[in-house]
């Protein structure tokens, strides 16, 4: 590589897709691990031309890296049971599909069973050497303190009221490690649970809840401000009962939610959420549980053992509850461009930005900017994933 006032650089040439659209004959400048430089190629400084070309794709595109805040696992490892062998396997896997940065997301589980998943992830993040795959964010807690009529794939055994107790003991221990909080507003304490999150500045996300269309509108007066895997496990939309669905997709002070792989919600109902939910309010998930990645078969989300055929997760012993999905961040961001009819900057902004701006990170990650790190995606014409950099560094195959 080229040095530059003691600075190594690399560049990415191609179609550069900026928080502006996207530049036909771009390229990205990287250095020390953050974007230097990303735009128009006849615009880039003179400083940076001499830096070496690591990849020269006229017709490939770039994206920034994918941040997903809701997955449970993948290549056959869940967060629940993870040491740092199991995150590193998790988290390269994902960043192989195209995430850089993720939140570890738990089950409703006991107590110690949660202390046990922020022990490892602390350890892991905090390690000698760093995080070499996707970036470990913090961690979101779905549940415990979710409805017993609404559990999904959460063990109804472990399902408690909100704990600000728990909350604060937790944030004492690891301070800024819990990044996300998803509960069911109309149980007991969760109003005091809600402000107590805002207040610490963590999302306070409902998700498999019996809440009425009222209760959740006070909930979002209290600071509720996120919503976990949009129409499921939460009461639907009925005109004369528009229920938790319906407050989400009336209220812009909630952001959404949305698992594209065509099985938990249909693409008519994907667009009609990203109609309402047009101002930074729409984040594409995964969802993804252990199977990811893997063949179809048995396996467990938690401590529920789980039945995977033609990729699609069930409860083994209720086959009519979906327990997460196999959902990748590529697949899901095509499937909105190709399925939904979202475009690239659109997909891009779900994917990447609107979750960035979720975690309080859009200043670091999320768009291809100069200043931010250097997480940046190529794609080919098609959509398929054809490179991955995280930090300015590629991912090797």
């Amino acid at each position: 590589m080229a040095e530059i006032n003691g600075a190594h650089g690399e560049l990415l040439y191609g179609k550069v897709l900026t928080p502006d659209g996207i530049t036909e004959q771009g390229v990205i400048a990287v250095a020390d691990g953050l974007i230097q430089y990303a735009g128009e190629a006849s615009w880039l400084p003179a400083a940076y031309e001499s830096w070496q070309t690591v990849t020269r794709e006229p017709q490939g595109l770039l994206i920034p890296g994918f941040v997903d805040v809701h997955v449970h696992g993948g290549a056959g490892h869940d967060f629940m049971y993870s040491d740092a062998d199991a995150l590193d396997d998790i988290t390269r896997f994902h960043a192989s599909h195209g995430t850089t940065s993720m939140l570890a997301t738990t089950m409703t589980a006991a107590k110690a069973d949660i202390d046990q998943v922020l022990a490892e992830v602390d350890a892991y993040r905090s390690r000698e050497g760093g995080m070499p795959y996707a970036r470990l964010a913090g961690v979101h807690l779905e549940g415990p303190f979710i409805s017993v009529r609404w559990p999904g794939a959460q063990n109804p055994e472990h399902i408690v009221p909100a704990n600000i107790e728990w909350l604060e003991e937790w944030e004492e221990k690891y301070p800024g490690m819990i990044r996300q909080v998803t509960l069911a507003p109309e149980r007991e304490a969760a109003l005091e649970a809600i402000q107590w999150l805002r207040k610490h500045g963590i999302t306070a996300a409902l998700g498999h809840t019996d809440a009425t269309f009222e209760q959740v509108i006070t909930a979002a007066d209290a600071g509720l401000n996120h919503a976990v895997h949009m129409f499921n496990a939460m009461t639907p939309l009925h005109h004369r009962k528009p229920g938790t669905a319906g407050a989400v997709l009336f209220d812009p002070r909630i952001r959404a939610e949305v698992i594209a792989d065509g099985i938990h919600v249909h693409p008519a109902a994907i667009s009609l959420i990203t109609r309402l939910k047009n101002n930074h309010n729409l984040l594409l998930i995964t969802d993804a549980m252990s199977a990811t990645g893997l063949s179809d078969g048995e396996y467990a989300i938690g401590d529920l053992p789980v039945i995977v055929k033609d990729g699609i997760a069930t409860l083994k012993e209720h086959p009519e509850a979906l327990a997460g999905s196999t959902l990748t961040m590529i697949s899901g961001f095509r499937y909105l461009v190709q399925e939904v009819g979202l475009s690239l900057l659109e997909a891009s902004q779900a994917a990447s930005l609107n979750p960035a701006l979720s975690l309080g990170m859009q200043r670091s990650i999320g768009t291809l900017e100069a200043g931010k790190r250097g997480d940046i995606l190529q794609l080919d014409q098609d959509l398929n994933l054809r490179g991955v950099w995280i930090g300015g560094r590629k991912l090797e195959a």
